[in-house]
């Protein structure tokens, strides 16, 4: 029995995995990062935008979705140390903004997020 979810967006059907990431990368539009964000209670604004087009830069630069430390560093480098704070990124994807960000921005899991 499969667990795995699907989004509806526009007349088409986004595969889902289980805890609710994409299981295709191609399968990313703004739309379908808005209802992702939406699944985990968030509105997106420019501030969280801003991040996740890091995160899909940091992704094509690494081939990987950063883990917390990492994400701070690259936000820090791009954005300031006013942004690439954890208690910034906290406040735009509680609770664990690696992993709802990365999920929002349509990339896999980072390995090391529960």
């Amino acid at each position: 029995m499969s667990t795995d979810k699907k989004l509806h967006i526009a007349g088409r059907e986004i595969p889902l995995d289980k805890e609710g990431f994409l299981r295709e990368l191609s399968d990313w539009t703004p739309e379908v990062a808005s209802a992702l964000a939406h699944s985990e209670g968030i509105e997106l604004t420019d501030a969280h935008w801003e991040v996740l087009e890091l995160l899909q830069a940091f992704y094509r630069e690494f081939e990987l979705s950063p883990a917390m430390r990492p994400l701070v560093k690259y936000i820090t480098l791009h954005l300031g140390s006013d942004k690439g704070r954890s208690i910034y990124l906290m406040q735009l994807f509680p609770p664990s903004p690696a992993k709802v960000a990365s999920k929002i921005a349509g990339l896999p899991k980072p390995t090391n997020c529960l």
